[in-house]
C-alpha cells in the first residue's frame, strides 16, 4: 500500500513540473538579439532556387518572451520563403522563447523570369515583433536570367554569345558534324551531375580580357571554390577540331575528358590560355588521345592535374602545373603518362613536353610510365622544372627538385618570385609552327623573351 501511493505522489509531481510554465517577461526593455542584421543571396538564377540562409534569434533574458509575429513584409507574394522552427510559413504568431534559449529561421528566395538583362536586385523583409517592439531583417538577392537547357542537343552550327549565361541541366550533346562557337565573355554554368558531351566540335574564344567560364550553376561566395558540382567537358571518338581559348574551366568532377586520337593530324583538342582548377578528380583526364596544350594553368584536383593513358600524342609546352590541394590529401603525381590501360588497350606514347612546370607536395608530380613492351616511347623532356625522383631526367636542361618559388599558390598566384629558379631557363621555341599564335606570348599576353621563363607566365 505505501508502495502506491510513492508512486502516485511521483507521477503526481512529474505531471506538475511538466505542466509548470516559465515565467514570461513583457517589459520592454527586455530585448531579443539576431545572428545577423540582414541577408543576402548572391546571384540567383530565375527559376532556380537558392540555397538556405539562416537566421538564428537568441533570448538572453532570465525569462520567457511571447514574439508575437514572425513575417514576411511582403507576404504570400514574396520571392523569399521561411522555414520557423520547423514549419513552413510566411508568418508564425505567439511564439514562445525560453529564456536563454534560441530558435532558427531559415530563407530561401526563388525568383521569376523577367526580361532583365542584368543582374537585378530582389528585395524583403522579415519582420519580428515583441513586447512592443519590432525588429526588421532585410533581404537582399541579386536575380540572374538565362538561358536554361535541359537534355539539349546541337545539330548544327552554333554561335553563343555572352548576352546571358547559359544554365545546363542533366546534359548538352554537341552532335557528330556540327560546331559549338562559343564568345568571349560567355558564362557556361552546369547544374549538379549535368556535363557537355562533344561528339562535333567546340569552339571557345575567350580573351585575357574576357575568359569564357565553365563552372557550376551555384554562384553563392559559399560555393566559390567548391569542386565536384558538376560533371565536366567529355570529347568522344568522332570529335574533331576543338579548341579553347582563354577559359576558366572549375568545380566540376574531372575538367576535361578525351577518350580518342584525332580523326585527322590535328590535335583532338587544342587547349591554350586556359586555367583549369578545383576539380574532385582530375583536370584533364586522357584515354589514348592527343593533346596540344600551351600557356595553361592546373592547379587544386582531387588526384592528378593531367592523367593520360593509353598511349597518345601529347604536345605540352610553357604551361604550369601546380600541385597543390586544399581538400584531398592527394598521393597521386600532378601529370601522369603512360602507354597502358589494360592488356588490350595500349599503344604508342609520343611527348613534346617543353618549357613546362610540374610541381607540388609529392616526392614524384611528374611521372612518364610505360609497361608494354609492345608500345614504342617517343619523348622529348626539354627545360623543364620538374618535382621528381627520376635521374632520367637530369638532361636536356631540366631542373629537378628546386622550388619554383610562386608568388602566392594556395592563394591563386602562381607568378614567379623574382629569386625562381624557373627564370630565364626556356628553350627557344620561336620555329615551332604553333609559335606564332600561341607561344610568343605568354598567359597576361606578354611578350615571351628567350630564354624565357618555365611555365605560363613571363617575368618582363
Amino acid at each position: 500500500m505505501k508502495i502506491k501511493l510513492l508512486l502516485l505522489l511521483c507521477v503526481t509531481f512529474l505531471f506538475a513540473s511538466c505542466g509548470k510554465e516559465e515565467d514570461i517577461t513583457a517589459e520592454m526593455n527586455a530585448r531579443l538579439s539576431f545572428s545577423i542584421d540582414s541577408v543576402l543571396f548572391d546571384t540567383v538564377f530565375t527559376t532556380v532556387g537558392s540555397t538556405s540562409r539562416r537566421l538564428k534569434i537568441y533570448n538572453p533574458n532570465e525569462k520567457a518572451i511571447v514574439i508575437s509575429q514572425i513575417k514576411l513584409s511582403g507576404a504570400n507574394v514574396s520571392s523569399y520563403s521561411l522555414n520557423i522552427n520547423g514549419q513552413a510559413a510566411s508568418e508564425a504568431n505567439l511564439l514562445k522563447l525560453n529564456g536563454k534559449d534560441s530558435m532558427n529561421v531559415f530563407i530561401k528566395v526563388n525568383i521569376n523570369s523577367s526580361d532583365q538583362k542584368l543582374p537585378f536586385i530582389v528585395q524583403d523583409s522579415i519582420l519580428v515583433n515583441y513586447n512592443g517592439s519590432r525588429k526588421s531583417i532585410p533581404l537582399i538577392a541579386y536575380g540572374q536570367n538565362a538561358n536554361f537547357m535541359t537534355n539539349e542537343v546541337i545539330k548544327d552550327n552554333t554561335t553563343w554569345n555572352s548576352k546571358l549565361p547559359y544554365v545546363i541541366y542533366k546534359s548538352l550533346t554537341i552532335e557528330e558534324g556540327a560546331s559549338l562557337n562559343i564568345a568571349a565573355g560567355s558564362k557556361i554554368l552546369f547544374h549538379s551531375n549535368a556535363t557537355m558531351n562533344i561528339k562535333g566540335t567546340l569552339k571557345v574564344m575567350g580573351t585575357k580580357t574576357d575568359s569564357v567560364l565553365f563552372a557550376s550553376d551555384r554562384l553563392e561566395t559559399f560555393y566559390a571554390d567548391d569542386p565536384g558540382q558538376w560533371n565536366g567537358l567529355h570529347f568522344y571518338p568522332t570529335s574533331k577540331n576543338s579548341h579553347i581559348n582563354y577559359a576558366i574551366i572549375k568545380n566540376g568532377i574531372a575538367g576535361i575528358t578525351s577518350d580518342s586520337l584525332s580523326v585527322n593530324n590535328q590535335p583532338k583538342l587544342l587547349l591554350t590560355n586556359t586555367i583549369v582548377k578545383n576539380m574532385e578528380v582530375v583536370g584533364f583526364l586522357g584515354y589514348q588521345t592527343s593533346l596540344a596544350g600551351f600557356n595553361n594553368l592546373f592547379y587544386n584536383c582531387g588526384q592528378y592535374l593531367l592523367y593520360g593513358v593509353g598511349g597518345g600524342k601529347y604536345n605540352l609546352k610553357q604551361n604550369t602545373f601546380g600541385g597543390f590541394n586544399l581538400h584531398y590529401a592527394r598521393k597521386t603525381p600532378a601529370v601522369y603518362l603512360s602507354d597502358f590501360i589494360s592488356s588490350t588497350q595500349n599503344d604508342h606514347l609520343i611527348l613534346d613536353i617543353q618549357n613546362n612546370i610540374v610541381w607540388g607536395n609529392l616526392t614524384n608530380e611528374f611521372v612518364v610510365d610505360k609497361k608494354s613492351s609492345a608500345t614504342t616511347l617517343t619523348a622529348i623532356v626539354k627545360n623543364n622544372l620538374l618535382k621528381s625522383s627520376e635521374l632520367i631526367y637530369l638532361t636536356s636542361g631540366n631542373f629537378l627538385n628546386t622550388d619554383p618559388l610562386f608568388v602566392h599558390p594556395l592563394f591563386d598566384n602562381f607568378t614567379l618570385n623574382a629569386n625562381s629558379a624557373a627564370l630565364n631557363k626556356g628553350s627557344n621555341l620561336s620555329t615551332d609552327p604553333y609559335f606564332n599564335l600561341y607561344l610568343k606570348k605568354d598567359f597576361n599576353n606578354e611578350i615571351r623573351l628567350f630564354p624565357s621563363e618555365l611555365g605560363c607566365y613571363e617575368k618582363n
